[in-house]
């Protein structure tokens, strides 16, 4: 009996996507990209994913400067959240946008659990989103939709397999907000906690680290240039109850106290810049570290699978 084949198309035939196409929320995160906004607890994170669900469901600047290029039904699940406070937030984001509230096409999924690890919630999840077809689906945390271990590739590796068969099903942006470890490393998308493949993932990514009395926010995108790192303020328009609050940009993170790059992110620069593999010998040189410390920067970077070690030295990996 014969084997069925795959099927194949030439390169050049292959679909064009119009630049137009290419964002959710321009500059913040691209159409139908599964993502991570990340960050230390208390930084605002929830906030976030709420005035991007909000905006997308609104067709309103995001933040105030981020244009939504790909507005329609939102749908959002806050495990954490008591139902009252999650409508009091949206209801705040409402009256800063000066949206009616009762017509915002934003859909709260109230179900008291959502274990993303379980075929059976994985196919309630789906029909939800062919039911209401939104343009983005926000899941607010991750930790909290499994009982899997996160630091383990195998079972990480099938629980977003099973995120990016419904993102392709249903041509939608997906967000998961997740934790960053207390390690600090030169890009941002290596602090998430757990397993790397969480970053290998992502298509888009916004990452918030707290500084004094604001947060900054980093965005990475796998295939458009992303903006310069902002930071934002949570507000209240002059309202003590905060029947109003939301973030607001406030200047650029220049404008916050600078954060030494750690020494495994000067090392992938160097990689990256060399453009050719570099020994070990090289490297020192160029960064004038002891030899300890440079090869516990080239540990981490080969662990998280960042670089590589090949005959001629090492070299940065490519992402696909």
């Amino acid at each position: 009996m014969a084997v069925e084949t795959l099927p194949v198309v030439r390169a050049g035939q292959l679909e064009i996507r119009p630049a137009g196409e290419r964002w959710l929320i321009r500059e913040l995160w691209t159409r139908a990209a599964v993502g991570i906004v990340s960050g230390a607890p208390k930084s605002c994170k929830s906030w976030l994913v709420l005035e991007m669900a909000t905006c997308v469901a609104a067709r309103v600047p995001c933040l105030g400067r981020f244009a939504v290029d790909d507005p329609g039904p939102a749908l959002i699940y806050m495990a954490e959240d008591a139902l009252p406070q999650v409508r009091e937030r949206i209801a705040a984001l409402c009256a800063h946008h000066h949206l009616d509230l009762d017509a915002l096409d934003l859909h709260v999924i109230t179900a008291p659990s959502l274990r993303l690890d379980l075929p059976r919630d994985q196919e309630r999840l789906a029909a939800t989103v062919a039911k209401i077809k939104p343009r983005l689906l926000v899941l607010d945390p991750l930790v909290r939709m499994h009982r899997l271990d996160e630091n383990s590739a195998q079972d990480v590796s099938g629980l977003l397999g099973s995120l990016r068969e419904l993102q392709r099903a249903h041509d939608l942006a997906i967000v998961l907000v997740h934790h960053s470890s207390k390690k600090r490393h030169g890009q941002a998308g290596l602090s998430l906690r757990g397993s790397s493949d969480l970053w290998a993932f992502t298509d888009s990514g916004a990452y918030l680290v707290r500084r004094d009395d604001h947060v900054v926010l980093t965005c990475e995108h796998r295939s458009c240039q992303a903006p310069q790192p902002f930071a934002l303020k949570l507000v209240a328009d002059g309202a003590p109850d905060g029947s109003a609050a939301h973030l607001e940009a406030v200047g650029p993170a220049a404008d916050g106290p600078e954060t030494p790059q750690p020494l495994d992110g000067r090392v992938l620069a160097a990689l990256q810049q060399a453009g050719s593999s570099q020994t070990r010998d090289a490297l020192r040189q160029v960064l004038r570290v002891n030899n300890q410390r440079l090869g516990e920067a080239l540990d981490t970077l080969a662990a998280n699978g960042r670089i590589v070690r090949t005959a001629a030295g090492w070299s940065p990996c490519v992402r696909a």
